[in-house]
């Protein structure tokens, strides 16, 4: 996705917006699939990353554990945050197939074809697999519902419906620089699918949203997430924030639900611990990166937090956790 670096964002008296902003999203996988009834795909858990099913033609079912099936129509889109299983039939009744067992036609690394199904009633949905980049970005998306689902109804201002007609063409001709259009498509999807769950969810406006939101407590999280090397104190945020050291820290807890340091070393360890994955920068440099003034005490901090030390990420590299290998 298209993004510009976090330290050339200018300084910003939204929070909220700075934090979508690092909602970098790196594609995995990108589907244009055409079912023809009788049909049924499920899919499996994929840990880290989230789905996006855009329904250009046709209709199907989702179902979700814990979520109530629906009738998917043209001009919807369904966006499955937390990478749970779940299965797209043709009707309620239809027998699944693993998605991974379904042969494709590969355009490329991350793009391909699947035609699928008994020759029926057609179905084109176009899916695409996306992985997180950030920790911000990450502990926004766990705050989401299990599913969300917008389509062209519900869609007052016109992007949706005006985006979907996007995805639908640039699937159905893959011109020149198709694969490009649909991956960045689908980028702007995720994106705007969550605006839209931020402007209108109850269940954003509370917890770690809610304190973003907040005037005070918002500025203090902005600076700590843009320079976490400093050698942050209670005192220093509640500064940023513009507000005694006692009354910050008190609203602090009650809207984050944990206390101002414990907050400090937990994001200062996630981001530390997704550098290391990416990154063969030593480890003290590792250390004072994320505000640890020597090897040990960052050694020690990691290991108490993820029940190993940070070398241990270099000596087993992290798996790719993309997809299955079709063959």
């Amino acid at each position: 996705m298209w993004t510009t670096p976090a330290c050339e964002v200018a300084a910003s008296s939204d929070p909220l917006g700075e934090t979508l902003h690092l909602l970098r999203l790196t594609g995995t996988l990108y589907c244009r699939a055409e079912l023809t009834a009788p049909w049924g795909v499920a899919v499996p858990a994929l840990p880290g990353c989230m789905t996006l099913q855009v329904v250009t033609a046709g209709r199907c079912w989702l179902e979700a554990d814990g979520v109530e099936p629906r009738l998917v129509g043209p001009g919807s889109l369904t966006l499955i945050p937390h990478g749970i299983p779940h299965r797209f039939r043709s009707d309620p009744q239809a027998s699944t197939e693993a998605l991974f067992s379904i042969p494709v036609q590969r355009l490329s690394e991350r793009y391909e074809i699947m035609r699928y199904g008994g020759g029926g009633e057609l179905t084109q949905v176009t899916y695409a697999v996306l992985r997180l980049d950030h920790v911000a970005a990450q502990r926004m998306v766990a705050q989401l519902p299990t599913v969300l689902h917008l389509d062209r109804f519900d869609d007052e201002t016109g992007w949706l419906h005006s985006t979907l007609r996007f995805v639908a063409s640039e699937a159905q001709t893959l011109r020149p620089g198709g694969e490009t259009m649909l991956t960045r498509l689908a980028d702007v999807l995720v994106i705007q699918t969550i605006r839209a769950w931020l402007d209108a969810a109850p269940e954003a406006r509370q917890g770690w949203l809610a304190a973003l939101r907040d005037p005070q407590i918002g500025q203090a999280l902005t600076a700590l997430h843009r320079t976490p090397e400093r050698d942050w104190r209670v005192t220093d945020l509640a500064r940023e924030a513009g507000m005694s050291r006692s009354a910050f820290a008190a609203r602090f807890t009650a809207l984050v639900g944990e206390p101002v340091m414990r907050y400090v070393a937990a994001w200062r360890l996630q981001l530390a611990h997704d550098h290391l994955g990416r990154s063969d920068e030593p480890l003290p440099v590792v250390a004072r990166r994320f505000g640890y003034q020597s090897e040990a005490a960052f050694c020690r901090a990691f290991k108490r937090a993820y029940g190993v030390p940070p070398g241990r990420l270099r000596r087993e590299p992290v798996p790719d956790r993309r997809r299955a290998d079709r063959g």
